[in-house]
């Protein structure tokens, strides 16, 4: 042992070091994950990361899901910076979604494909919800599962073809003009129900949004020439199907139909608030065709329920496998939806 102050030599190193350019680099260090974070760049799930996908609740189908489309590099026809998926993300899509079958029922022509080829009373609330499956697969899917879900649709329209009982005039479900009649008031609807009661957009976003809503066009089959690229080709697109709009009976059954659905009562006075949001905001015209009014609740009061039932609605739901999964991608690019 030396002596207090002595100065000792170390030992000598028993393996020789390597010259510099031969030494084998360390990995760097491991960053901690944010718990937002809970994909791996360019790798499918770890134990750990499923682990923890899993107890924050995520369903394990969004989880695989959200891993093969991140390592694929596919966010769909849109993705997580897209304002489509800004404004679909928002729970009050279902107001404009009622919104949008109330004014669709007001073309006899597109109403007739229903009548005649469904049963109306039962097939309404089915409509809505293969409507707002194909928006969901369109809009955040894959590109191979939005191509499946507007195959789908085209092939659904195929045999659907008639003569309307009211009219006299024949129909086809792949009709351009009646294509592009249900796809504008599907957009118009979703964007009136998000500056209403989501978060608004100003002019250029909203041009934007009508814009990028042509990628989900050209999945039913309209051409990008037919359909509107802004906010006043789409109000003079829907204003130029005014001479054929009226009131029929299936429009009639639409609204009874939508007003008093058949459900749990525990759900009606919910269900209530959000039929009388989606009448709130349609077209004056529309409401007269209709021969009805706008609802008295204070606009106030229905914007501020319906942005609570919103925030309520998000916190209980579950939601579809493929907007979990675009909600992991989101996270991932930073964005929150």
């Amino acid at each position: 042992m030396p002596r207090p102050g002595n100065w000792t030599a170390p030992r000598p190193c028993l393996r020789p070091r390597r010259p510099r350019h031969q030494r084998i680099p360390l990995p760097p260090p491991r960053r901690r994950r944010s718990k937002a974070c809970v994909l791996c760049s360019y790798r499918p799930w770890s134990d750990g990361n499923l682990k923890e996908a899993l107890e924050s609740g995520v369903s394990f189908e969004a989880v695989t899901r959200a891993s093969t489309l991140y390592c694929m590099k596919d966010e769909g026809y849109f993705g997580p910076h897209s304002m489509a998926w800004r404004v679909h993300s928002n729970p009050v899509t279902l107001v404009g979604g009622v919104r949008a079958l109330l004014i669709q029922a007001l073309h006899p022509l597109a109403m007739a494909g229903i009548l005649e080829h469904s049963v109306v009373t039962g097939d309404i609330s089915g409509r809505y919800m293969r409507t707002r499956d194909f928006v969901l697969a369109a809009i955040f899917g894959d590109r191979a599962t939005a191509d499946e879900a507007g195959a789908r649709v085209r092939a659904a329209h195929r045999p659907v073809a008639g003569v309307d009982k009211v009219t006299g005039m024949s129909y086809r479900a792949t009709d351009p003009e009646l294509l592009l009649w249900v796809h504008c008031a599907l957009v118009d609807s979703f964007l009136a129900a998000q500056q209403r009661f989501g978060r608004q957009l100003d002019g250029p976003e909203a041009d934007l949004y009508i814009a990028e809503m042509m990628r989900m066009g050209r999945l039913v089959g309209l051409r990008d020439e037919d359909m509107p690229v802004g906010r006043e080709d789409l109000r003079n697109t829907m204003a130029s199907y005014d001479p054929m709009l009226r009131r029929s009976d299936g429009a009639d059954a639409t609204w009874k139909l939508l007003e008093h659905p058949p459900m749990p009562l525990a759900g009606r006075p919910v269900w209530a608030l959000v039929f009388a949001a989606s009448v709130s905001i349609m077209p004056p015209k529309l409401l007269r065709l209709y021969r009805r009014s706008a609802p008295r609740i204070p606009a106030s009061a229905l914007s501020a329920g319906v942005t609570a039932g919103a925030r309520f609605a998000r916190m209980i739901g579950r939601p579809s496998p493929v907007f979990a999964a675009a909600r992991e991608l989101a996270r991932v690019e930073g964005v929150r939806l």
